[in-house]
């Protein structure tokens, strides 16, 4: 099974091994958040997937 490009474009990984993405959806509508909110939407969080998303995104890992 081939690897989904889409989505290991979104991610990476952390020298520890962690995966961390943005959250989908967070560039427009953001003239009414307060800048707290809208520097935390620019931020990366870490992500867990679970086994079978794994195999299914990133077969190779």
């Amino acid at each position: 099974m081939k690897t989904n490009k889409s989505y290991t474009k979104r991610i990476r990984v952390t020298r520890t091994g962690k995966l961390v993405a943005r959250k989908p959806g967070q560039d427009h509508f953001n003239a009414k958040a307060s800048g707290s909110a809208r520097s935390a939407k620019r931020r990366a969080t870490s992500i867990s997937l679970t086994a079978r998303a794994k195999r299914r995104f990133l077969p190779g890992a």
